[in-house]
């Protein structure tokens, strides 16, 4: 059984995207969740003109979740420009209103500014203040990518949790995944390198360091991490299982899943042990957001 930390969904289509795919409308995405054992899911809204051609709501995510009972859980989601593009901008209460209507968290962040803006360290301190969880997507560079921007080695990132230790961030995305090890290869840090994990990695340092650090394994990006070196990534899994969730970011109901099967065979195989299995897939989510299942 899982529990899917990074979901989005849409009930009408809408634009097709380049590649020619849309979102799963809610029915497609349940009809994947059936085939993969997926109990519940995260509906994260995307509000950022930087994320794509289709917004999503925290509205709708909420009215997707009432409309089909104990399968769907929403996260809010708010960009650091609302109401006037300010750092001073009150957020508490929007996220005191997400919150009482049944939000979990917040995210994806998708927002194209520097994690040091003054209006993204406003959204953090809210976040901070509501106790609400963020899941960040980082982006490599400024212009032409959507997602908080940080530079090599996630100085940005860092500083952010020491600034607000009471925050739980969930990292997503390649730049945040590629820091796994100190070489990206020839395809750079907002690819999918591949190859041995060599020691001294940014990111195995900042999740020893600072414990309101999480992984979302989502997309791509988390998967790649774990299987490019796979004994390092059952290493991995092993040493940081009460701070990795289980996570797909499907978007279109074509996507392929290959997490599931690289989870699913490690414990079979016994290279995971069933304890770091279930914390992952389902129990650090249930635990984090207050789920039962």
């Amino acid at each position: 059984m899982f529990i899917d930390l990074h979901m989005h969904t849409t009930r009408i289509s809408g634009v097709r995207r380049t590649n020619g795919s849309t979102f799963a409308t809610p029915e497609e995405l349940i009809a994947m969740m059936d085939r993969l054992g997926i109990a519940k899911g995260m509906l994260l809204p995307l509000v950022s003109p930087e994320c794509g051609i289709c917004y999503t709501t925290t509205e709708e995510m909420l009215a997707v979740a009432h409309d089909y009972p104990g399968r769907f859980i929403p996260f809010c989601n708010v960009d650091p420009r609302i109401d006037g593009n300010s750092a001073k901008t009150d957020l508490h209460r929007y996220l005191d209103y997400y919150s009482a209507a049944g939000c979990k968290g917040l995210g994806e962040v998708t927002c194209n500014l520097p994690f040091d803006d003054p209006r993204v360290l406003n959204l953090f301190a809210a976040c901070q203040a509501c106790m609400l969880t963020v899941t960040i997507h980082i982006a490599p560079e400024q212009g032409g990518y959507y997602g908080l921007v940080d530079a090599p080695g996630l100085p940005g990132l860092e500083n952010t949790l020491k600034r607000f230790p009471g925050c739980k961030i969930l990292g997503h995305s390649q730049p945040f995944w590629a820091e796994m090890s100190t070489d990206y290869g020839p395809v750079g840090r907002n690819g999918y390198p591949k190859g041995k994990v060599l020691p001294g990695g940014r990111l195995p340092q900042l999740f020893e360091r600072y414990p309101n650090l999480y992984g979302d394994l989502s997309a791509g990006s988390g998967y790649n991490a774990i299987s490019r070196d796979p004994e390092f990534g059952y290493a991995f899994l092993e040493q940081y299982r009460e701070r990795l969730l289980f996570a797909l970011d499907i978007c279109a109901p074509t996507d392929d899943t290959p997490l599931v099967r690289h989870l699913n065979a490690a414990v079979e195989q016994g290279k995971i042990s069933r304890q770091t299995f279930e914390m992952i897939a389902w129990r650090n989510a249930a635990n984090l957001y207050g789920i039962s299942v």
